[in-house]
């Protein structure tokens, strides 16, 4: 075992603190990663206040991880020392279920195993994340990343890309489709850019008119204000796609309307409580509402060369290790443009 730095949240109620943990020895397959930056998703204060229940403490927050390569076990092939990586949202699975078989890991079937706060396959130790100077991960799940982009902005990417890429690639969005997303988050800003790159015809739905220049920046054709019932009305039946980014408590079947015939409005943003659904405007318009995570490896993988091929990153505001507690309230008021990541040589 190796002792590192981390930040842990120790309890629900308590802000995040210095720590130290353990990290293990790199075992024949492993690959030992010095962290350069982690990005703060809003699972991470999810977790670290144990607001979906079952945080394990001390609880170590952080999958938007890009570092570089320290150690490597002997049978690693795909990667040699001084490799700049990546690590995404989980860092192991079955490996053997249909799923696994098929690259859609973060389905697997047997459970896969996320970057913090969950069962390693031992089904004994449970993971500790990127808020820590370095991770022991097995190198089936490590990412190679394009020294093309900035380091600190492709961080997000490892979660809020691939999040918005997967479903986009799924649903086979194209040039002239017209898509809306909800929500002008690290979440939304992320589908505007990436969907725009495909071609789409976007629109931001949003309750803010603040973020309108933003989204027209970031590639958004359209932006329009939610709370308008005039302006919601008019925009019956429009969109081929919703790529839905809110985890506030909403109204699903507001934009379940703006959806054409067969229509799909995906869900990305997981609100704490259920929400009431209409049978009708699915029924009446052949509409679907379906969910997505992140992508399997693969698909990550392929999402960062995109990424790298058309310039496309996350627009952050860097943060130091010790500011982590005020981000987190930043971020619950809404107050970043659009992730924080935070500069792990500032660990202390």
């Amino acid at each position: 075992m190796k002792s590192v730095k981390a930040y842990a949240a120790l309890s629900a109620e308590k802000p995040l603190e210095p720590w130290q943990i353990d990290r293990r020895e790199p075992g024949p397959e492993d690959v030992e990663i010095e962290i350069l930056f982690s990005g703060v998703c809003h699972s991470d204060i999810h977790t670290a206040r144990n607001e979906w229940g079952g945080t394990v403490y001390p609880a170590v927050p952080g999958h938007e991880i890009v570092g570089k390569v320290t150690r490597i076990g002997e049978a690693v092939s795909k990667f040699k020392i001084g490799d700049t990586v990546g690590v995404g949202c989980f860092v192991d699975s079955c490996r053997h279920c249909n799923n696994c078989n098929d690259d859609l890991e973060q389905y697997c079937e047997n459970g896969h195993t996320q970057t913090y706060n969950s069962p390693s396959q031992d089904k004994k130790t449970i993971t500790l994340g990127g808020y820590s100077s370095h991770i022991v991960v097995t190198e089936h799940f490590v990412l190679h990343v394009s020294d093309k982009l900035p380091l600190a902005n492709v961080a997000p990417l490892l979660c809020a890309g691939i999040t918005t890429y997967s479903p986009l690639k799924h649903w086979n969005v194209k040039k002239g489709d017209k898509l809306a997303v909800v929500g002008l988050g690290g979440l939304g800003h992320m589908a505007v850019k990436l969907a725009s790159s495909m071609g789409a015809e976007v629109t931001v739905l949003s309750r803010s008119k603040d973020k309108e220049k933003d989204a027209e920046r970031l590639g958004a054709k359209h932006f329009k204000i939610t709370s308008d019932a005039e302006t919601m009305n008019s925009l019956a039946s429009t969109f081929d796609f919703i790529i839905d980014t809110v985890s506030a408590q909403h109204d699903y079947n507001q934009y379940l309307a703006l959806l054409k015939t067969s229509g799909v409005m995906v869900i990305l943003g997981a609100p704490p409580q259920p929400s009431e659904v209409s049978a009708f405007p699915l029924i009446l318009g052949r509409r679907s509402l379906v969910g997505s995570l992140v992508g399997g490896i693969k698909e990550t993988q392929e999402m960062l060369d995109y990424c790298a091929e058309h310039n496309i990153s996350s627009d952050i505001e860097l943060i130091k290790m010790s500011q982590i507690n005020e981000a987190y309230e930043r971020t619950l008021a809404g107050d970043v443009h659009y992730r924080f990541v935070i500069d792990m040589s500032t660990l202390s």
